[in-house]
């Protein structure tokens, strides 16, 4: 498993931090969010540090979802998100891939005309 050695979440991981722990995997690690958003926010984080979730290999990325999957179905609740962000300007603060799960979050959804030529773009690559 990939750590750097300053990475917050990965002094989690290691338990130089401490957290309150949901749920751990060989490849996996969750825990409540130190200052929620909601009753029962998460952050569900990979083992191998990477910033964005480019860099995380598959096999990390697949043990993910179930994870949220079983914080979804034990927070009891019917709506909620699911969010990952890549990058500063995307929001990202702590610079290692994480999920968050929030049943409350209120986000901003400004969104724009599609245009047929961005579309063609992501199909060629």
């Amino acid at each position: 498993m990939a750590e750097f050695a300053s990475c917050l979440f990965c002094k989690i991981i290691r338990g130089e931090i401490p957290s309150l722990k949901l749920l751990e995997t060989e490849k996996s690690f969750a825990f409540l969010d130190i200052g929620p958003l909601s009753r029962g926010h998460s952050l569900i984080i990979p083992k191998h540090h990477g910033e964005k979730l480019t860099d995380i290999p598959d096999d990390y990325l697949t043990d993910i979802l179930p994870i949220a999957k079983k914080i979804a179905l034990a927070s009891g609740v019917t709506d909620y998100n699911i969010l990952q962000n890549n990058g500063r300007n995307a929001h990202q603060e702590v610079m290692h891939v994480h999920f968050h799960y929030d049943a409350g979050l209120v986000i901003g959804w400004p969104a724009k005309k599609a245009v047929k030529e961005d579309f063609r773009l992501f199909l060629t690559r």
